[in-house]
């Protein structure tokens, strides 16, 4: 699969690059995607959920009622669960929801990913670039340029950048990324990815390995 190349202004540069088969055109796995993504998703969560048990209350610990004879549900002190502002049973823990998934799942789920977007033609190709200061309006014109704007954009840079970085931070729909830190769910959550050259050349040599 060939794709043009472009400069930061939308325009093509007569260059062409071809698109790795073994990554971008492979029949994607979607169960890879599936444990890829919650995956992630579940690595992104706290687990610092936590709620009081009966012995946490604070409260008198005299019987409230006899054991017996009043009709209702046996009940101790006021710290019972069957009474409200009582302790909870059975209530969420601090725990922790990683997991682990076989590196050869993860890669298959991210070419996956990836073959995904190029069956759209959600995948631009751009020539390499950088920015000496953090400006946002330079990337809204890098995207009005590429005909992306208005669309979730995920760049994907061969290395950091702080610049480009901070450019796009205050924009709600455009993340910035390396391309070693490339994951499942940062390319199925961006409706185009932008790449740059050197980028490419990175996921083709680590997607590859």
């Amino acid at each position: 699969m060939e794709l043009s190349i472009l400069n930061i202004k939308g325009e093509d540069t007569g260059r062409k690059v071809t698109l790795n088969d073994a990554i971008f055109c492979i029949e994607p796995n979607d169960h890879a995607i599936y444990l890829d993504v919650k995956q992630y998703l579940a690595n992104q969560r706290q687990g610092t959920h936590k709620s009081k048990e009966r012995s946490e209350i604070a409260g008198s610990t005299r019987k409230l009622i006899r054991q017996k004879g009043g009709g209702g549900a046996r009940r101790g002190d006021i710290k019972s669960p069957v009474l409200v502002g009582g302790g909870r049973v059975f209530g969420p823990k601090p725990r922790d929801y990683s997991f682990k998934l076989n590196k050869k799942v993860k890669g298959l789920a991210r070419k996956s990913a990836l073959a995904y977007k190029a069956q759209e033609n959600a995948i631009v190709v751009v020539e390499d670039f950088v920015m000496e200061t953090p400006k946002t309006k330079e990337i809204i014109a890098i995207a009005k340029g590429l005909n992306v704007e208005g669309k979730k954009l995920l760049f994907v840079l061969p290395e950091k950048n702080n610049a480009i970085y901070l450019s796009a931070r205050n924009l709600q729909k455009t993340n910035v990324i390396q391309a070693c830190e490339l994951n499942t769910y940062g390319i199925l959550n961006a409706n185009n990815l932008v790449l740059t050259e050197s980028s490419l050349a990175i996921i083709e040599k680590l997607f590859n390995a």
